[in-house]
């Protein structure tokens, strides 16, 4: 073998070593335990907001054969109590072929991390008790932007949203106001296209948030 064809496999030999210590590192070794993980209130809306846009893992399309719109579709993923071991962990950690797909946003880290603690807790179809709505003190920053990230920005975000409308910043969510189609949309008014898409409906309690914060004059607080 002469040299030349000994270094350029040397070469790739690094470079393949290199991908593989490159996608270990994009994964979490180790994952703190906390308090319980309610799949409906925490795990549920991830996948719904993530996954199940057109095209994707839902009832209708069913890509790759996965229907994550629900538990039972997505425990096909899962190994419970063992995330690393779990299909649907390392597709959202993956370097490659990274889920959800472009043009959609890769989940934060807080979101695999929730994901993750729900599995290695033992990926149960289980709920927590709500505590009462409290919309005292509402505002866009700590009431209704975490609700958008939670059911409604795996969609509209990126760089092409979900019918053009992105939900991640004060103008694009201020001309959903204006316009009237972001309360039509969660409330599921008659001529509005209900939202979240391929989601249950938004709880009384968000939805009523998101309604006081625009009555009280939709301000970037």
């Amino acid at each position: 073998m002469n040299v030349s064809k000994r270094r350029t496999l040397a070469w790739l030999g690094a470079l393949a070593l290199a991908a593989v210590m490159f996608a270990s590192a994009c994964k979490k070794e180790y994952i703190e335990n906390r308090q319980e993980v309610c799949f409906q209130q925490e795990v549920l809306p991830i996948f719904q907001s993530s996954c199940t846009q057109s095209g994707c893992h839902n009832s209708q399309t069913r890509e790759a054969g996965y229907d994550f719109s629900n538990y039972d579709g997505i425990l096909k993923s899962v190994k419970p109590g063992d995330y690393k071991a779990s299909k649907v962990y390392k597709i959202i950690t993956t370097s490659f072929g990274i889920m959800p797909p472009s043009p959609y946003d890769r989940l934060s880290d807080e979101k695999i991390t929730t994901i993750a603690l729900w599995i290695k807790q033992g990926a149960q179809n289980n709920s927590c008790q709500v505590a009462a709505c409290d919309t005292t003190s509402v505002t866009l920053s700590g009431s209704v932007m975490p609700i958008f990230d939670n059911y409604c920005n795996g969609c509209h975000s990126g760089s092409q949203p979900q019918g053009n409308i992105n939900l991640t910043n004060y103008t694009g969510i201020k001309a959903t106001v204006n316009d009237g189609t972001l309360l039509g949309s969660v409330k599921h008014s008659s001529g509005y296209v209900a939202m979240p898409e391929s989601g249950s409906k938004l709880s009384d309690c968000n939805i009523a948030k998101i309604e006081k914060w625009i009555a009280l004059g939709a301000k970037n607080d």
